[in-house]
């Protein structure tokens, strides 16, 4: 797959609109079998790590045909300058893989081949792909502790898979971490993505409000980012994918 097809799967803007600003809101409904992919969201185990938090992840990357491959298991590895969260800063954390009846999708396979495009990435450079989501009752903060902050790497979208029973946990992108220079501030439904340059901007989520006090919420999201400039989650890559490419010059 060439850059250009890889970018003609979205919608026309975004390339110029990453090129100029750095971020955009867009969506995938017509591109994926949503329904099926919420399914997904059913088997995903408790988070051993946060509470009120449910996750998977695998490490992807693309072979030498553009074609998406798995590598294999390797730790999140969030160092404390990335995240303020006692319960994931600067811990090695370990999570069951995606199931592979999703990653064999030809949807799924698409959406990382045509992400991967979109940013431009070579072949073998490590690519991470989570289910994560939240469960239960009354407020919550949806990144539980994490405050505004960035995720350690150049190329970040977040895309909201499943939302039930809620209100609130809007989307929001800042220049500063302080959160005195926002940026965009959005309600993103099921297929809303968000894409953006996670080493120029901050983001992060308004609390999340259960609607109807008698029935418990849902909401998951999909996370996929690449091109790591955490200097801990580098040494990881390079410890369990000793063949992956990692640039030296944003460890």
């Amino acid at each position: 797959m060439t850059t250009t097809n890889a970018q003609s799967w979205w919608q026309h803007n975004v390339p110029t609109a990453l090129a100029e600003k750095d971020w955009c809101f867009t969506h995938v409904r017509d591109r994926i079998d949503l329904a099926a992919w919420q399914a997904f969201t059913r088997n995903v185990p408790r988070d051993p790590y946060v509470e009120r938090r449910w996750k998977r992840m695998s490490w992807l990357a693309l072979d030498e045909q553009g074609k998406m491959k798995s590598l294999g298991e390797c730790p999140m590895a969030q160092g404390g300058q990335y995240n303020d969260a006692d319960s994931m800063a600067d811990k090695l954390r370990w999570y069951p893989a995606l199931e592979q009846d999703f990653l064999d999708r030809p949807d799924v396979r698409a959406f990382v081949e045509s992400w991967a495009g979109l940013w431009g990435l070579d072949a073998n450079e490590p690519i991470l792909m989570q289910i994560t989501g939240v469960r239960g009752s009354g407020e919550l903060d949806p990144l539980q502790g994490q405050g505004i902050h960035a995720d350690g790497c150049r190329y970040l979208s977040i895309m909201v898979l499943d939302r039930n029973n809620v209100s609130g946990a809007e989307s929001v992108l800042y220049a500063d971490r302080a959160g005195q220079e926002q940026v965009a501030d959005q309600v993103m439904e099921p297929g809303d993505v968000l894409h953006l340059r996670d080493d120029r901007l901050f983001h992060g989520a308004k609390p999340l409000r259960q609607e109807d006090a008698n029935q418990p919420y849902e909401r998951f999201i999909i996370i996929i980012n690449a091109s790591f400039v955490d200097g801990f989650q580098n040494r990881m890559l390079r410890r369990y994918f000793p063949e992956a490419v990692i640039h030296e010059h944003i460890a």
